[in-house]
């Protein structure tokens, strides 16, 4: 009898132990699509929701354990921390250049990538000083990246500064510090001049 009992806690503990790697499983799984079809860093609020906990310290257990899976599997994908405790799943930076190419639909048309770069390189910027160096369609522009949340507006006394956003940064993979992030941006327009004098 007390073999019988001893075997059914035994059965019981594995059915809970697989039901435990299960769940955790799902829930990996659920944090993997959640990063994909955002395209963009998630915070752990986001990823919390989706998961359908409050627990942060949960959440983040669970980021940095695919974080440990996507370094061993050695993908072209990779799961990065940034900061402030969000986390982006992105094309590896040595492999996006091979496959550029293939993207259909640039994120933005020539004009407001234009506006952003000017945006970007002279951050903050007044307004007033973007339309005179970019012209008037640029206000266009201004909505359109302001809509897209790479761009914000500040007011200061009567003018609007603008500057660009966390998620800027993120999306073409430069620095949140202002200053390394202007280096940056001058050895890419660098590189596009040279590009261009071919």
């Amino acid at each position: 009898m007390q073999k019988a009992k001893e075997q059914l806690l035994k059965l019981d503990e594995n059915s809970k132990r697989k039901q435990a790697v299960e769940k955790t499983q799902k829930e990996l799984a659920l944090v993997e699509a959640a990063l994909y079809v955002a395209g963009r860093p998630l915070d752990l609020k986001e990823l919390c929701s989706v998961l359908k906990t409050r627990s942060k310290n949960k959440t983040r257990t669970l980021v940095r354990t695919l974080m440990k899976e996507y370094a061993n599997r050695n993908t072209a994908l990779e799961l990065l921390e940034l900061k402030d405790e969000r986390y982006v799943l992105q094309l590896k930076a040595e492999l996006t250049l091979h496959v550029k190419k293939l993207v259909k639909r640039p994120l933005l048309s020539m004009g407001p990538l234009k506006t952003l770069a000017y945006i970007a390189y002279r951050q903050p910027v007044s307004q007033k000083r973007v339309t005179e160096m970019r012209g008037h369609h640029s206000y266009g522009h201004i909505k359109q990246l302001k809509e897209m949340s790479l761009v914000i507006g500040e007011r200061k006394g009567r003018s609007t500064l603008l500057r660009t956003t966390g998620y800027f940064a993120d999306y073409f993979g430069l620095s949140h510090e202002r200053s390394i992030m202007k280096r940056q941006l001058k050895k890419v327009f660098e590189k596009k001049i040279m590009s261009n004098e071919k």
